[in-house]
């Protein structure tokens, strides 16, 4: 699965989830993403999400008009969002999502929890209509990001569930105690440490990525944008716009895009999964930036590269950004094989879509490869040594 910008309300398939509403009248859960997503007097605001968080959805809602904002609430369910895969005519997979591009004129910040409960919800989906209906919605994400839209979402790959507590290697109570200390982080000390890696990263040249497991790559990054996702939207993220008005919580990343062409070596993710089934030693081979070569083991590797033959769209293919976890709060056992966006010195490496990075590659496929316990050069000085962040 790639990060996309925060997708619009009809089209959304969720894959992360937040913790339900603590019992009192204006949770922090609630109020952070009203003031993370700089909402303000006038803003027309989505709010979506699962209907099993139908409470703090509604109390984000409450604090966004409390800011004298206008807020929208979608709800939907896992139940819902299968059956609008299955049931649904393959004849309407490539039908350009209408309201979904209207919508994206009328609204000018998106809160998205992405709170599904299901790590294999879309198995068994062919993977012709996936491919035809990413291909249809590519347009939404780049109507949102044209528009300004301020995009946040909460989730970011960490809720504490049964299952995704032991593809970490964490007890569930030990999972959200990460997932709290990563939003609780300390935002003031984070935004210097995200200016901090910004700058070294924007006075570099070139990134050499190495890991145990056989990863060795490297790409070309000078004279790239450099974005932080550091919890907050800014007076300078708005006068940016674009991928600087999105937020994913918990925050604590540095990412960018690379140079055109400058990619070569070897990328692989020691286990990975795809629709909750293990892929085993997930490896591509990139020469001038493209794959060349996707191997892999295990029963989640053949549906994956079967998801991944069917997009016939060549950008696929594009080793599309690198990205530095910053948050120190966030912190995974040290054997542990699935790796997350945030932790401190944690890198991560990706195909296709990189609208969120900052890049210009907008297909809506996209493969993430977590790096934990890499080492990172620039321009030959370790940023990053064996998983510990050095900048």
């Amino acid at each position: 699965m790639t990060r996309l910008t925060v997708p619009a309300l009809g089209i959304a398939i969720a894959c992360a989830l937040l913790a339900a509403c603590q019992q009192q009248e204006s949770p922090p859960a609630a109020t952070a993403p009203t003031a993370a997503a700089a909402v303000k007097e006038g803003d027309a605001v989505a709010i979506t999400g699962r209907m099993h968080d139908a409470e703090l959805l509604e109390d984000i809602a409450l604090q966004v008009r409390r800011a004298g904002a206008f807020p929208l609430i979608e709800y939907s369910s896992d139940r819902l969002a299968r059956r609008l895969f299955f049931d649904v005519p393959a004849q309407y997979d490539s039908q350009t999502p209408a309201m979904d591009l209207a919508l994206a004129e009328v609204f000018d910040v998106v809160i998205a929890l992405n709170n599904g409960t299901s790590e294999n919800l879309f198995e068994g989906a062919d993977p012709q209509r996936v491919a035809a209906r990413g291909e249809a919605g590519e347009a939404v994400g780049q109507a949102f990001m044209k528009r300004n839209v301020r995009q946040l979402e909460l989730g970011n790959g960490l809720y504490p569930t049964p299952w995704r507590a032991k593809r970490l290697g964490l007890s569930e109570a030990d999972l959200a105690k990460t997932f709290w200390e990563g939003v609780n982080v300390d935002y003031a000390a984070l935004q210097t440490r995200g200016q901090s890696v910004k700058g070294a990263l924007a006075a570099g040249s070139e990134l050499h990525i190495t890991h145990p497991n056989g990863t060795d790559y490297r790409m070309r990054i000078q004279g790239r944008p450099i974005l932080v996702s550091d919890g907050t939207i800014g007076a300078d993220d708005l006068k940016a716009g674009g991928p600087a008005l999105q937020v994913f919580l918990p925050a604590g990343e540095v990412y960018t895009t690379p140079l055109a062409g400058s990619g070569e070596g070897r990328i692989v993710a020691t286990r990975d999964y795809f629709r909750g089934q293990p892929i085993d030693n997930l490896s591509v081979t990139i020469a001038g930036g493209k794959v060349t070569a996707l191997t892999g083991t295990g029963p989640g590797f053949a549906p994956m590269k079967a998801d991944f033959d069917a997009v016939t769209d060549a950008r696929k293919n594009e080793v599309s950004f690198f990205d530095l976890g910053i948050n120190p709060n966030v912190r995974l056992p040290a054997d542990s094989q699935v790796g997350n966006w945030v932790p401190a010195g944690t890198v991560t490496l990706g195909l296709g879509n990189n609208l969120w990075a900052g890049g210009d590659n907008a297909i809506t496929y996209g493969m993430n490869f977590f790096l934990p316990g890499s080492t990172v050069t620039l321009d030959g000085k370790v940023i990053v040594d064996k998983g510990q962040l050095m900048l």
